[in-house]
This record gives C-alpha cells, sequence and structure tokens, in this order.
C-alpha cells in the first residue's frame, strides 16, 4: 500500500522544459497537428503501414506499395512523405520501410484506443473548445447529437462512435479489475453497489468473483440496459438490483445499506460540487463499516509524462464533449473534494491497470 495522497507530481511544470530552438520546433508540431493527426490516421486506414510491416527488413518499393494498397503513386508520395516527417516511415535506397512509431501506431492497443476515440468522438467537435470554454457547456457535442450531456447519448450514438468511446473507456478501466478486486473483498462485503454501471463489464466481474455477492448498479437508463444485456447474457442477472438514476439531480437519493460503493472512473465525469455532492450521498448509503472505492486514473500519479498528457488533453474532451464542466482530476485536488464530502482515504494504490489509482474511503468520525 502507497502511502497516502502527497503532492507527487509526473514532472515539474515550473521549469522550462526546452531550449528556445527545441520550443520552436515543438510549436510547429502543435500548429500542424491536425495534419500530423490525419496523416498517420490514413496511413493506417489505407494500408500503408501493414503494407510495410509484412515487408519485414526488405521493405517495400513504391511500386509494390501501389499493388498493395490501390493507392495512386501521388496518394502514396505525399502519404509516405508525411510518414517520414513523423518518424512512422523509414526510407533506405528507394525502398520504404516500417518504423518504431508506425509499428506502435498500427499495432498498439493503448494507440489504437486513443486514435479512435479522437477521430470518431472528439476531432470535429474540438472545433468548439473556446466556445465550451467560454461557456461552460458541451458545445462540441452537436457535432454528435442532440443531447444535454454526452452520456444521454452514449446508448443511441452511432455505432462506430459508440465501439470508439467504449474501446477507450475500457482499455483505461478493464485492465485494472482484477487487480481491484482482491482489494473490494478483503473485507468481504455482501452488498456491492456499483454506480455508473456502463456496459456491466465490471458488474460481471464482481459476480463471478463471488458467487454469493448482492450486486446493485446505479446509472442511466440507457447504460443500465446495455449492462443488463451484459450480465443476462451470462445468466446473473438475477443477483442485481438495476437502479436508474441521474446523479446530476442533488436529490437523487440512493438506496441504504451497501458494505461497498464503487465508482469506476465515474467521478471524472462530474464537476467539484457535483462530486461532493455525490460522494456525500454515497457516505449517507453505506452500511456501519462501509466503504466508498474510486478508481480513476489521475494524471499527477502517472509514470511517465506521456501518460499525464494524454489525461490532461483528455480533459479537453470533457470540456467541449461530455458535460463542459469535468476533468481527468488531479488526486491532489480530488484528496480535498474527498475531505470536503466528509470521507478519509484508509488505502491507496497506485499503478493498477492503465494508469489508475484505486483510493478506499471512510466516513470521517
Amino acid at each position: 500500500m502507497n502511502p497516502p495522497l502527497l503532492p507527487d507530481p509526473i514532472g515539474d511544470y515550473s521549469r522550462e522544459p526546452r531550449s528556445a530552438l527545441q520550443a520552436k520546433e515543438a510549436a510547429q508540431w502543435i500548429a500542424f497537428a491536425p495534419f500530423i493527426f490525419q496523416a498517420a490516421r490514413c496511413l493506417g486506414e489505407l494500408g500503408v503501414l501493414a503494407a510495410l510491416d509484412a515487408g519485414k527488413a526488405e521493405g517495400r518499393t513504391a511500386l509494390q506499395l501501389e499493388a498493395d494498397t490501390g493507392l495512386s503513386r501521388y496518394a502514396l508520395r505525399v502519404l509516405l512523405e508525411a510518414g517520414m516527417g513523423l518518424g512512422m516511415v523509414l526510407e533506405k535506397s528507394d525502398r520504404y520501410f516500417l518504423a518504431k512509431t508506425g509499428w506502435f501506431w498500427l499495432h498498439d492497443a493503448m494507440t489504437r484506443a486513443n486514435a479512435g476515440f479522437t477521430q470518431d468522438i472528439s476531432y470535429r467537435a474540438l472545433f468548439h473548445l473556446d466556445t465550451a470554454l467560454r461557456e461552460g457547456r458541451p458545445a462540441g457535442l452537436k457535432e454528435l447529437g442532440d443531447w444535454p450531456t454526452f452520456y444521454r447519448g452514449l446508448s443511441e450514438l452511432p455505432e462506430h462512435a459508440r465501439r470508439s468511446w467504449l474501446a477507450f473507456d475500457h482499455h483505461y478501466s478493464d485492465a485494472a479489475f482484477s487487480a481491484a478486486l482482491p482489494k473490494l473483498f478483503a473485507a468481504a462485503p455482501q452488498k456491492v453497489l456499483d454506480i455508473g454501471g456502463n456496459t456491466g463489464k465490471f458488474a460481471l466481474a464482481v459476480l463471478r468473483h463471488d458467487p454469493a455477492v448482492q450486486l446493485g448498479i446505479a446509472d442511466l437508463p440507457g447504460q443500465l440496459a446495455m449492462a443488463r444485456a451484459t450480465l443476462e447474457a451470462d445468466g446473473l442477472s438475477e443477483r442485481v438490483r438495476y437502479l436508474e438514476t441521474d446523479l446530476l439531480d442533488a436529490d437523487a437519493a440512493l438506496p441504504q445499506g451497501w458494505d461497498a460503493i464503487w465508482m469506476s472512473q465515474f467521478l471524472d465525469c462530474f464537476s467539484e460540487a457535483e462530486i461532493v455532492s455525490i460522494l456525500r450521498r454515497c457516505r449517507a448509503s453505506l452500511a456501519a463499516g462501509g466503504r466508498i472505492w474510486v478508481l480513476e486514473p489521475f494524471w499527477d500519479r502517472q509514470r511517465f509524462a506521456s501518460a499525464a498528457l494524454s489525461l490532461q488533453m483528455t480533459s479537453l474532451y470533457f470540456a467541449t464533449v461530455a458535460n463542459g464542466n469535468s476533468q481527468m482530476y488531479r488526486a491532489t485536488l480530488f484528496a480535498e473534494l474527498l475531505a470536503e464530502a466528509g470521507l478519509k482515504i484508509v488505502g491507496q494504490w497506485d499503478g493498477l491497470g492503465v494508469g489508475n489509482t484505486l483510493l478506499a474511503c471512510e466516513p470521517i468520525g
């Protein structure tokens, strides 16, 4: 177990990280960021990277790539030259090869999840980021549908967009479940409430882990339907209470008597004031001796700067698409919100799954 949450940033953000020349180069990467992303996406989607990967150490000539992909010589030339600039493609003696960055773009699960999320959920919406930040509302959500928040429309998204969002969401949460469950069940809870059950993957893991546990799932109607379908397909739905709940409604109380209340990457979907309100209602619904469990990828608890950057950028999705007022939080700020809600951290485990921190919390006093 790690010590209680303390300021422990991934890097020193008080010092200039680059020389003037490096800073100017970084500024050009930022200026052309949309071009860079779309070039990489097309290198993958149009089959160029796969053809280079198949070429292995021998590489591919331009003529071979034309046959492999069906692209014109012009299309290949501009894509390959863009790939060379991005460090995704190498050129040696008129042959082209897959560079390491190109390999990761093609094969790495995290990269694919991030890229799909960027393209299918956030790319067009981010054009409205300035409006979202000025007005405090998800101004880019209209690019996906006509809903007050993204979560109201999640179950209604076009299939490709919903698939990309779920792949992104599950990549960062599901891998932590196997490490988190033994900690959750160390106190042998008999009644567990999963708030924000989504598609029911955590609920399924809980029910499989303990054949005696009783489970509740609290979520919006569309998400409850997805969770119910998952659990019914596994024959486990009879041990589940489905609780239709909109936790944005400050008067929406939760049923009483839970030994454990679980929230996985859920509270980052709410503002600070909303988080405190939800946590207070969770505290009020705990049984004596019960605990609240929070799984979150806090950006200041990451091992690598690239992971912290990914989470900092994901905050802009919350600003312009999800709801206009939440983010991927610092752990230090989150600890303050827990205290404001009358909770204390009694257990903390970093590095679960893909950069998650698990917090075990109990009422103060």
